[in-house]
């Protein structure tokens, strides 16, 4: 039986501009990536989904996920074409979480796409978003950091008060992860909804039955929703 799955569903966006994507290295180091791409075009859709595959790469084949995300983070900005006051090539939100044999779970983000765990019925956050709700208690649609800044950990721990990528350990126990978009968890966390209830059955069907949900619960304005639920074991 596979152990993860995805789903996504366009909403009322023009494109669908989240990804997501698996790799696996030769030691059995797994990566699990989602991406939210920020705006809704055809070229953010194509950059979001190949950058989605290189982070998962990267990610596994370092067996960590913050040393694969940062790979890629800093691999983006050193692009002198993503500095200065006019600069608009495509970003993304992004989570991404390693699986590795004999270590614990890594997870790390830019952004705010999430990462949660389900154990034993309880749903537990393993990410702290990057947007101005958090900072200032403003507008949690503004994103402090993403995949494709240009932005140092210095320049953003001055503005925003935390680092342009964050990360967390979290010990071995077997587990259901989900990673998510905002389009996905935010209608259900803003009609209350309990996400675990989201969460039954196998990831595929669990997966579809998210996003679907979100979905239905959204309000005049429905984003692009993306989930990645993957069973872990110990």
């Amino acid at each position: 039986m596979r152990t993860y799955a995805t789903a996504q569903l366009i909403g009322d966006r023009t494109a669908q501009c989240d990804a997501t994507a698996t790799a696996t290295a030769p030691n059995g180091a797994r990566a699990y990536v989602l991406l939210d791409g920020i705006g809704s075009t055809d070229e953010i859709r194509d950059w979001t989904r190949n950058a989605a595959r290189r982070l998962a790469r990267a990610a596994a084949v370092r067996g960590d996920a913050e040393a694969g995300l940062r790979a890629v983070y800093d691999r983006y900005a050193a692009d002198p074409d993503r500095h200065g006051p006019w600069a608009r090539l495509p970003e993304a939100c992004a989570v991404v979480a390693v699986t590795a044999p004999g270590r614990p779970l890594t997870v790390a983000w830019c952004g705010d796409a999430r990462a949660y765990v389900l154990v034993r019925g309880t749903v537990t956050r393993l990410t702290d978003d990057h947007n101005l709700r958090r900072v200032f208690g403003g507008n949690r649609n503004r994103i402090t950091s993403c995949l494709g800044s240009p932005y140092t950990d210095d320049e953003l721990k001055n503005e925003y008060g935390h680092l342009a990528i964050e990360a967390v350990t979290r010990y071995a126990e077997d587990c259901r992860l989900l990673l998510a978009s905002d389009g996905a968890y935010e209608p259900l966390e803003d009609s209350c909804r309990n996400l675990a209830d989201y969460l039954v059955g196998d990831p595929a069907e669990a997966a579809r039955g998210f996003v679907q949900a979100a979905i239905d619960h959204a309000g005049p304005h429905v984003d692009n929703a993306t989930v990645l639920i993957a069973d872990l074991t110990n």
